[in-house]
């Protein structure tokens, strides 16, 4: 008998009929293929299927709406409350669909929906050509683009969205009862406001995406540097300058601060300059106390992998808020963030910041895009990780509620004095999630979601709603 159960009809969903790799519940390799990067989240699908191409991706949806089977779109498993994962249901896993296309004449790039952001840099890079991404390597490039992308390469080339020029995506067919599925190219001229929905409200909401076409950008070498004050004694000073000088750089000068109980530690790059024109434009920061210098000038995707930490090393269990904030925070809205990292509960604990301006404050894409903030002057999110992948499982870590509470309890001295938030960090429990991540969009959107998903087959916690 199916561990998926019987269907409402009283029918057993046969297993063998779903396309592509299948793992079920009970076979070998389960538990592995269930887990995702967060293990705070620990979710038993009745089984996943990893698809090796679009027509089985349409087949696998297909298969799920006939089956009255409950589905979620799993690519590089970094959703962060494990809401690309359930209890009982199928997961449409697309981390095998990994081909890379460049079109050096035409500056394109296409990508299939299961590469990772580091394999996309390692692709690109190796052509000449760099696109905005994400700073850790292992998640998905798709995840990323869909809830709008960001990291050290933004303020130059913009948000990963504004780069999303056409999508291939898998969508259901009607509204009515057991329907099927069909893949659809979507581009600024056919489906133009689905294509503004997926550029920053797209994670799981409206379909399977299965390829992305991007507009890509010749990038030979950047510079990069890292900064690091010891202890929390400069906080405040770095802190202040950093956030009215880094959102009003020369545009090709993206910069994130991260700081821990341990240290403030600036990174930036630099697209196309040299290490001393990188220092000069940072020189106010620098002059503050006498942090520990570190400059680079080598090709990008080499800057980047020299950025990853091994999935190995990092902690087991992760929480995260995150906010945009659009004037500058006064002293006491730092000095919160210098209380909590002082008494945070584990070194895995941060308060995180990229800066935005340049390019992204500057234009929208072709067609648009649902990425509301644009006016930021950075984004922010405090973090909290613990445990050791392998050791003691979350619900029994007596870390866990410890790091929740107070992760939740450094949001909350924040929130007034953010304004909006991001929907790749989801603000778990927020009464205005959705017009939290997109503002005045939403009604938009939903008009997008009834229109392409009518009978609501792709929902999960924070979906788009059907209503606004």
């Amino acid at each position: 008998m199916s561990d998926l159960g019987q269907t409402s009809a009283g029918i057993v969903p046969d297993l063998g009929a779903l396309p592509g790799r299948v793992v079920r519940a009970g076979d070998d390799g389960y538990d592995a293929a269930r887990r995702s990067w967060n293990h705070l989240f620990s979710h038993r699908p009745a089984a996943l299927v990893y698809p090796q191409s679009t027509p089985d991706v349409v087949a696998a949806v297909s298969w799920a709406r006939n089956a009255g089977v409950p589905l979620r779109v799993r690519s590089g498993g970094h959703c962060l409350e494990g809401w690309s994962t359930l209890d009982d249901g199928l997961v449409i896993d697309v981390s095998e669909l990994v081909s890379v296309t460049i079109d050096a004449e035409n500056h394109t790039a296409t990508v299939g929906a299961g590469v990772s952001q580091a394999a996309a840099v390692a692709a690109l890079g190796a052509a000449g050509f760099a696109a905005p991404t994400g700073t850790e390597g292992s998640v998905g490039l798709a995840g990323a683009t869909l809830g709008g992308g960001f990291g050290l390469l933004t303020r130059a080339f913009g948000m990963a969205c504004d780069n999303l020029l056409s999508v291939e995506i898998v969508v259901a067919s009607g509204a009515e009862a057991g329907a099927g599925a069909e893949a659809i190219t979507v581009d600024s001229d056919h489906h133009g406001e689905l294509l503004r929905a997926l550029r920053g409200a797209g994670n799981g909401s409206f379909g399977v995406v299965t390829a992305l076409t991007f507009a890509v950008h010749p990038l030979a070498r950047v510079a990069s540097v890292t900064a690091t004050w010891p202890g929390l004694t400069a906080l405040a000073e770095v802190f202040d300058v950093w956030q009215r000088t880094a959102p009003f750089a020369d545009e090709r000068l993206t910069s994130q601060l991260e700081i821990d109980r341990q240290s403030v530690v600036l990174f930036a790059v630099l697209a196309s300059g040299d290490e001393r024109e990188a220092l000069r434009m940072l020189e106010p920061l620098l002059a503050i106390g006498s942090p520990h210098v570190v400059t680079t000038d080598a090709p990008w995707a080499q800057t980047y992998a020299g950025f990853q930490i091994p999935t190995g090393d990092e902690p087991a269990n992760w929480t995260f808020r995150s906010q945009f904030v659009t004037e500058p925070l006064p002293p006491e809205a730092i000095d919160i963030i210098g209380s909590f990292l002082a008494s945070a509960p584990t070194e895995g604990c941060n308060y995180f910041t990229n800066a935005f301006g340049g390019v992204v404050s500057e234009s929208e894409p072709r067609g648009g895009s649902a990425f509301a903030h644009r006016d930021a002057l950075f984004y922010a999110e405090p973090g909290a990780g613990w445990g050791v992948r392998g050791g003691v499982a979350a619900l029994d870590d007596p870390l866990t509620p410890v790091c929740l509470a107070w992760v939740a309890a450094f949001a909350a001295a924040l929130k007034p004095y953010g304004n909006g938030a991001y929907p790749n960090v989801p603000n778990v429990g927020a009464d205005s999630w959705a017009r939290d991540y997109w503002g005045p969009d939403l009604a938009r959107l939903s008009a997008v979601k009834r229109a392409y998903d009518p009978a609501d087959v792709f929902r999960f916690e924070q979906s788009v709603p059907q209503s606004a």
